[in-house]
């Protein structure tokens, strides 16, 4: 399988995760690299009436994760830490993030993301470790055609 087939594999097992009807974000893969946007609704929100941490790290992770299965064609990636930092608080418009890996080896990858606003502002960083998992891809729901 070609690259662009596995970026696009890749894309469809996102949608197809049952968490993403709840959120309705939009993904984009690309080699090293993915990009998340989901519009701010006021179901995101806590008590405050801005969105919810939980949101933001969301977001990063799953940008960071991508970033890193995308160099990895045979099985699923697990997240095996992640670190978060929120900066800015946000309660309308939308969201972005942008996940790229910045270091990679047999064992391991290295990948951080970072949230815009939509005025490119950023909202929230992190970085995390992800491994190879035992899960081959093409037993993944939504991986497959």
């Amino acid at each position: 399988m070609d690259k662009t087939e596995h970026y696009r594999r890749l894309e469809s097992m996102y949608q197809a995760a049952p968490i993403n009807d709840f959120y309705s974000p939009v993904m984009k893969v690309s080699e090293g690299r993915a990009e998340i946007s989901i519009d701010v609704s006021s179901k995101l929100f806590h008590a405050a009436q801005a969105v919810h941490g939980s949101v933001y790290f969301k977001m990063l992770d799953d940008a960071a994760y991508f970033a890193a299965n995308s160099l990895e064609q045979e099985f699923f990636v697990l997240t095996t830490s992640f670190t978060t930092y929120l900066t800015r608080p946000i309660s309308s418009g939308s969201m972005r993030a942008v996940g790229k890996v910045v270091n990679y080896n047999r064992s391991q990858f290295i990948a951080e993301a970072i949230v815009y606003n939509e005025k490119q502002k950023e909202i929230a960083r992190g970085n995390g470790i992800f491994v190879r998992g035992k899960n081959k891809l093409l037993d993944v729901i939504g991986y497959k055609d």
